[in-house]
């Protein structure tokens, strides 16, 4: 189990785990009820309501608060991970070589480190879907308009970013300064992508384009130090077993491939 600043989410928690913990402190957000019989119940919710049940379709109990099985799917692993957008105008190339000169620092930082590389940058990832979907979503309550699609297209992908991030961290143990890197690197990148996106949204598609390509050379240089043995081939987390309807035995190769195609996915959007 990973946690997080010495405490882990109840929202990432399965039922399992849920119940292993009836009877003890709250975590902070509240959210435990008091039973007849003088036992807390863990309640996975910040308003202390607790969640309808959910089932899969063979009728066992879903244990995932963090998404639900109408979420899942399979990966495209046929996805062309070559595609690339030549930088034509001056908007192409300051998006380019913005991403090209934020390699550097990540590549001294990390060195080989994948696992912990891949949490922070999925850590990044996550936000420009939500900005965007964000700054979309308001527009279209200013015009009275629809959005096209867009506003759930960018959401659906901050989210899928987001559970990139949730499964890295059941395989990774990032040391106590890469997570204070993270605040830091998240702060300015918010910021950063907010202001880009109010000045020009073409710009800001093509930063994610482009990151999204650095992700994939990323996640390529993940699978050959997997295949040469330097990182262990472990089991796949469940979490990721669920979310992406792998199977039972898959190992943490198979996790990395299909995380590699939604990030293709992700650039061919943006």
């Amino acid at each position: 189990k990973f946690p997080v600043m010495g405490v882990r989410w109840r929202s990432s928690l399965t039922l399992g785990e849920k119940e292993q913990v009836n009877g003890s402190s709250a975590a902070a957000g509240g959210g435990d009820n008091k039973r007849e019989d003088g036992n807390r119940e863990v309640v996975a919710s910040y308003w202390g309501i607790k969640g309808e049940e959910v089932k899969k379709e063979d009728g066992t109990p879903w244990k995932w608060n963090c998404f639900r099985p109408w979420e899942t799917y399979q990966a495209d692993l046929t996805i062309d991970l070559k595609k690339h957008h030549v930088p034509t105008t001056f908007l192409d190339k300051l998006a380019y070589w913005t991403v090209k000169s934020l390699r550097f620092p990540t590549d001294v930082f990390f060195q080989r480190r994948y696992g912990c590389r891949a949490m922070m940058l999925e850590t990044v990832a996550a936000v420009p879907g939500m900005v965007g979907g964000m700054l979309l979503h308001c527009k279209s309550l200013r015009r009275f308009e629809h959005s096209g699609g867009w506003i759930k297209t960018l959401l659906d992908e901050a989210e899928n970013e987001r559970m990139h991030l949730m499964t890295f961290m059941e395989v990774s143990q990032p040391r106590w300064y890469e997570r204070a890197l993270v605040f830091t690197v998240q702060g300015v990148f918010f910021n950063a992508y907010f202001l880009a996106y109010l000045a020009s949204p073409k710009l800001a598609h093509r930063v994610v384009g482009y990151l999204e390509e650095e992700a994939i050379h990323s996640y390529t240089e993940f699978l050959k130090e997997l295949d040469k043995g330097t990182i262990e081939n472990v089991p796949a987390p469940a979490i990721a077993i669920d979310y992406w309807r792998l199977p039972a035995d898959s190992t943490l190769r198979d996790v990395v491939m299909v995380v590699r195609a939604d990030e293709a996915h992700h650039r061919d959007v943006n």
